[in-house]
Formats: structure tokens, C-alpha cells, sequence
């Protein structure tokens, strides 16, 4: 069995229920109870300074 047709059988096997294993498993991770809270204060980080300017790093 050449090369091209040992990985082309794994791919159309193994590697598709492996695939669609992991899309399913991140879809249940993204969707899980309680994500909600940590989405959205993620999603408001470039909000956090609407109303006033950053405060300057005094390291620098």
C-alpha cells in the first residue's frame, strides 16, 4: 500500500470521527452553563476605559 493511500483512508476514517469529536467538544466547552460571565466581561475589555483615558504606567 502506497503512501497517498494508507493517509487518505486514515483521513477519511479516523481522522474525520476525530475532527468531528473535537468540534463537538469545543462547542459544549463554549456553550457550558456559567460561560456566560466570563464571555462577556472577555468581551468588554476595550470598554473598560470609555469614560477616562487609561492611567499611565509609572515604570516607564
Amino acid at each position: 500500500m502506497d503512501t497517498y493511500s494508507l493517509m487518505r483512508e486514515f483521513a477519511d476514517s479516523w481522522m474525520l470521527l476525530w475532527l468531528f469529536v473535537f468540534f463537538v467538544c469545543v462547542f459544549v466547552w463554549v456553550f457550558r452553563p456559567g460561560s456566560r460571565r466570563v464571555y462577556r466581561d472577555t468581551a468588554s475589555i476595550p470598554f473598560r476605559n470609555d469614560d477616562r483615558p487609561a492611567a499611565a504606567d509609572k515604570e516607564a
